[in-house]
């Protein structure tokens, strides 16, 4: 089965995620890694390489995990969704070998002065997954340091449109974007004042969009390019009121 080129949709009921239909375009699965962080919750809370703040606020807490190098490109796949299933271990992976949906939540640094096989799980070329204990339980045996994995990359399925929110300061704008949907990897993002013509944005960090423009007062509309190149325009999403530190919800892929 894994040699076949096959265009499968499978429907993945997982308790409490975000993800749950998921389109499988005939990309084969790849070999990895994974363990678990056992934070408050049984998820990743912390802030994060991707920018989110609070995970469980941006939707994406209890199903999320920070990435290798190999895998983390930067940033730009932040929000970016994997399909992960243990695989080659009796004792620790979950019989049947179930997989879970992850969202890319944060960066895994690596750590050189440990070998890539004991405590150097991120260190480059190694793909890893450093996961949500919650995720985690759904694949393999809490008691395991870690597992070998398989992954593939899929579709996002989220609730609600995409989330815009706006920081900044008199002189510049930045966005944080989240809940997106298609493969939820953002790599364009454009911003549009009443007063403006569309204004392209830079990547900040992660998945924070920057603007060097003054923009206070006029209604906002941002257009959003995912990295299979499906673009989402939202106009007029935040009033000509907004405040600095709002969200505002747009349209969704």
């Amino acid at each position: 089965m894994g040699t076949l080129q096959l265009t499968v949709i499978l429907l993945v009921i997982i308790e409490g995620s975000n993800a749950a239909v998921v389109e499988l375009d005939g990309d084969q699965w790849k070999p990895a890694t994974a363990t678990y962080s056992n934070q408050t919750n049984g998820s990743i809370v912390t802030e994060g390489a991707c920018g989110y703040g609070d995970l469980h606020r941006s939707s994406y807490g209890e199903y999320s995990a920070g990435l290798s190098s190999m895998l983390f490109n930067r940033g730009s796949s932040c929000g970016g969704c994997f399909e992960v299933r243990c695989v080659d271990h009796i004792k620790w992976c979950l019989m049947g070998s179930p997989s879970v949906i992850l969202t890319a939540t944060d960066f895994c640094p690596p750590n050189y002065g440990l070998p890539a096989d004991y405590g150097g799980w991120c260190n480059f070329p190694r793909a890893h997954f450093h996961m949500s204990e919650a995720a985690f339980a759904q694949i393999a045996h809490r008691g395991a340091d870690i597992v070998p994995v398989q992954y593939r990359r899929v579709n996002c399925e989220r609730t609600g449109g995409m989330r815009f929110t706006v920081y900044g300061t008199s002189s510049f704008c930045q966005v944080l974007i989240t809940n997106v949907g298609s493969d939820g990897e953002v790599v364009a993002v454009k911003v549009k004042g009443s007063k403006t013509g569309w204004i392209p944005m830079g990547r900040n960090w992660g998945q924070n969009w920057q603007s060097n423009v003054n923009l206070a007062g006029q209604p906002l509309s941002f257009e959003v390019t995912t990295s299979n190149g499906r673009t989402v325009t939202s106009y007029n999403v935040a009033p000509a009121k907004w405040r600095f530190g709002q969200t505002f919800q747009g349209k969704q892929f």
